[in-house]
């Protein structure tokens, strides 16, 4: 390994490990991005079948803001067959604008897209949180395709970064008290273990119209749009297990 890289690796390291809050790392992950060449470093969710909006995906981000609104604007998050196959695999992946448009994969228009933003280079890795919810590091940007060691150490520095990151948001889990009442948590919990509104009822002794009643205000608590969202949002903050 050359001299640079680990030179590269020492710096970018101890900054994440120096940093103390989820703002931090992702101002470690930016200079990494930097390192790499790249512009850009998200940090977003896995997202389910019935989601639409990438805005919602994400927690982190130095993408455009224009970009990620004409992105949902159009729909693009159920049209691009790339997004679902990036969690089938602990690996990480990097692939170029010009394989895209070559291999014809993606529609043009999120091609388009990707070309008029300078989003010519991703390098994606999936990573799993202790409890289990699935989430996805990328850096985009305008560079040449990356060699191979600079795929892995990317993926170690992605490791050691969400490593850091899931540290401090478990004690940020501890330190927050619930926005949801008691009784809503209640709803959530057995939401998420596939209950319906009646079953519910039937089993905290309530009518079905009481547990929609405490489901639809989850829901505008947490800023969710349906059941399913606020599944995955209550569990990815810690809410329910």
């Amino acid at each position: 390994m050359k001299v640079e890289t680990l030179e590269r690796q020492a710096a970018l390291s101890g900054a994440i490990a120096a940093a103390e809050s989820q703002a931090e790392v992702l101002a470690a992950l930016e200079r990494a991005a930097h390192a790499f060449g790249f512009t850009y470093v998200t940090l977003m969710v896995k997202f389910n079948e019935d989601d639409e909006y990438m805005a919602r995906l994400i927690i982190q981000s130095t993408l455009p803001a224009d970009f990620v609104r004409e992105f949902d604007r159009n729909r693009f998050l159920a049209k691009c067959p790339v997004l679902p196959t990036l969690f089938d695999t602990m690996l990480p992946q990097a692939w170029t604008l010009e394989n895209l448009e070559r291999e014809g994969v993606v529609p043009a228009q999120i091609t388009q897209l990707l070309r008029r933003f300078s989003l010519f280079t991703t390098v994606v890795m999936p990573l799993h949180s202790l409890d289990g919810e699935r989430f996805l590091l990328r850096f985009d940007g305008k560079r040449p395709p990356l060699r191979q060691s600079e795929v892995n150490e990317f993926a170690m520095i992605s490791l050691h970064a969400f490593d850091v990151f899931e540290k401090i948001r478990r004690t940020h889990r501890i330190a927050i008290p619930s926005p949801l009442s008691m009784r809503e948590l209640e709803v959530v919990r057995w939401t998420a273990q596939g209950k319906t509104s009646v079953e519910i009822g039937r089993i905290l002794s309530l009518s079905d119209h009481t547990v929609n009643a405490h489901m639809t205000n989850a829901i505008k608590k947490l800023d969710c749009v349906n059941r399913t969202q606020l599944v995955a949002k209550a569990i990815r903050l810690g809410l329910i297990a």
